[in-house]
């Protein structure tokens, strides 16, 4: 079993940034990809960064690159999304999710088996 919990959303003026944090336990963390998705109000969840267990590898969607970063201290059992000039259109509950293996990175949610309750990110204009 793997318990996840993701923190540092809130709210934030267009053009600011915000770091979402996700704590992992319960599995060995290092030997797995993480994700990061997020739900906006009336649509559907979407992928939108991930790391590869080493930290090595990541993969970000198209309307996020150049803005957001993610990265992970394997140490702390931690990975990380660093979200920066933020627009209202990342509005959303943000959810971190445990990957099926060290280099799984993909964007279908399949691929993730553990999932943490989300963090709501709120962007105002």
């Amino acid at each position: 079993q793997v318990h996840l919990v993701e923190s540092g959303g809130g709210l934030v003026q267009a053009g600011g940034s915000l770091r979402l944090s996700c704590a992992a336990s319960g599995r060995t963390f290092s030997s797995y990809g993480m994700g990061w998705f997020r739900q906006a109000p009336g649509k559907e969840r979407e992928f939108v960064a991930a790391i590869s267990s080493s930290g090595v590898r990541t993969y970000y969607v198209d309307s996020v690159k150049g803005r957001f970063t993610v990265s992970r201290d394997n140490a702390k059992h931690t990975v990380y999304l660093q979200m920066n000039s933020l627009k209202p259109d990342d509005t959303a509950v943000y959810y971190c999710a445990l990957a099926i293996s060290a280099d799984y990175i993909n964007e279908p949610e399949g691929g993730y088996v553990y999932w943490g309750p989300g963090n709501q990110v709120n962007v105002s204009s």
